[in-house]
């Protein structure tokens, strides 16, 4: 008789306690036959179960290196359709809870993206004269129609040399879904503001004109993180009158204000980096998720770092946190009885595409 799949309803009010001795006797009855990855933002009471962590794009690399069969995301739901996309087709991939999505990545939906291309070719021909470019963070569906067109997708590490990749394949951009990430880029680039336009999927045309956008080298899809938004130039300002001699970093999804008036902008890898690289007793104010930014302040304490988070009020990935020990537990112990809930299985054919875009990214970067 098949055994049947363990229903989610017992797990609801399961003690961490308890969920940590039975995650802990599932891993040991999987062994190497599953990986746990914990991305930067993950929750302290689930990161720490972690096999490897890191951003979304290290942890799918590594994941499709290893020979685990199942591989269990504790991140996000672009990150493990990712990580499907390019691990090996005998391995699965398991998101704890399926509600764990993006509110950046929801921003730009393939329809939306597929009305403003109709749109662009009304005053221009987009697939002469536009490179489409995806930010990670969004969904397959947007990777693929990057693979479709001709286009790329980057990360806050790499986007510098995926918009000049692109540039120089075609005369502009459209960027999505995040506007922060391609306007810091294309500043850095020397770019002025003037000829990176916001694209507003919600209005006709995007809100431009035909001139406004022959005349642009970028458009900005109108899309942000939920949590990023939250940090602002005045948090630096009051920051750096008490602390003068403290230093600031930022990661690329703030606001273009913010990023300027940081002393250092980069990924989350960067700004770890960055802050293990500096001087014992140095003060940090960081703009990034919260989960990430208390981790850092622990493990550098000891050296007499001071790591501070950037706004007054709470700011984590409340969709990350979605994904608790009772999720973990109830996912890891169907495995164990053979059942493999919660898997991401992007379609072939948008796969396929993705993979194209993807693999584009990594022959540059």
């Amino acid at each position: 008789m098949a055994t049947q799949t363990i229903a989610f309803t017992d797990f609801k009010q399961l003690a961490d306690e308890a969920c940590d001795e039975r995650i802990a006797v599932a891993r040991r009855t999987l062994g190497d036959r599953a990986v746990l990855l914990g991305h930067h933002y993950q929750r302290a009471d689930v990161y720490k179960y972690a096999d490897l962590t890191g951003d979304s794009l290290q942890l799918a690399k590594l994941a499709s290196k290893t020979d685990a069969e199942y591989i269990v995301f504790c991140g996000v739901h672009f990150m493990a359709e990712v990580a499907d996309i390019l691990s090996r087709a005998t391995q699965k991939v398991i998101l704890p809870d399926l509600n764990a999505g993006c509110s950046m990545a929801d921003m730009a939906s393939l329809s939306k993206v597929e009305r403003a291309w109709r749109e662009l070719s009304e005053v221009i021909d987009p697939d002469e004269t536009v490179t489409p470019v995806t930010y990670i963070n969004s969904a397959a569906d947007l990777k693929a129609f990057c693979g479709e067109h001709g286009g790329i997708v980057c990360t806050s590490s790499n986007a510098r040399e995926i918009l000049s990749w692109s540039l120089k394949r075609r005369e502009k951009v459209l960027f999505f879904p995040d506007q922060h990430l391609g306007r810091w880029t294309g500043y850095l680039m020397n770019m002025p503001l003037s000829e990176m336009l916001v694209w507003d999927p919600d209005e006709p045309m995007g809100g431009l004109t035909p001139q406004q956008i022959k005349m642009a080298k970028v458009l900005l899809w109108k899309g942000h993180c939920s949590v990023h938004q939250m940090f602002q130039a005045p948090h630096i300002l009051r920051w750096r009158q008490q602390f003068p001699g403290g230093m600031v970093i930022s990661h690329p999804e703030a606001n273009f204000e913010v990023c300027k008036l940081s002393d250092y902008v980069g990924s989350t890898d960067y700004i770890i980096k960055t802050i293990a690289a500096s001087a014992p007793g140095s003060r940090w104010l960081v703009g990034t998720e919260l989960n990430l930014v208390n981790r850092i302040a622990d493990e550098f304490s000891a050296q007499g770092k001071s790591v501070q988070f950037m706004a007054p009020t709470v700011c984590m990935c409340s969709t990350m946190q979605r994904i608790d020990p009772q999720h973990l537990a109830w996912s890891l112990e169907n495995l164990v009885a053979g059942k493999v809930v919660n898997q991401i299985k992007v379609p072939a054919y948008e796969a396929e595409l993705a993979r194209i875009a993807l693999e584009r990214m990594l022959a540059v970067s």
